[in-house]
């Protein structure tokens, strides 16, 4: 199975930025979307940024337009999440996910990494 793994949350004051990687290993047949995902607590999961697996083909949540970008290495094995300008309303575990099939806030993602979690101050 595909295994996904996420690093780099942490602490940070608003307006300061962080970076997310998501390690992807054991992907023989490449998964066609790669996504990151958030949940805070008492609040459902939301799609934050997705992009087509080895295109420039990107999406993101109107709430993270121009201050997060999604990229991939060229390999496919680490995709990450830039995140500029911290919000209060950012705060959240933030998972990352695989889906063969169309990208897709909605689609239901084939493989989920554990999270990481990010807190603003």
């Amino acid at each position: 199975d595909v295994q996904l793994v996420e690093s780099g949350g942490g602490s940070v004051q608003a307006g300061g930025s962080l970076r997310l990687s998501c390690s992807v290993s054991d992907n023989p047949y490449c998964a066609s979307c790669m996504a990151w995902f958030r949940q805070a607590p008492g609040r459902e999961r939301e799609g934050v940024a997705s992009k087509v697996d080895g295109k420039s083909w990107t999406y993101y949540a109107d709430s993270v337009k121009g201050r997060f970008t999604i990229s991939q290495d060229n390999t496919g094995d680490t995709v990450d999440l830039q995140m500029t300008n911290l919000k209060p309303e950012d705060p959240a575990m933030y998972y990352c996910a695989a889906l063969y099939g169309l990208c897709s806030f909605n689609a239901r993602y084939d493989y989920w990494g554990q999270g990481t979690q990010v807190t603003v101050s």
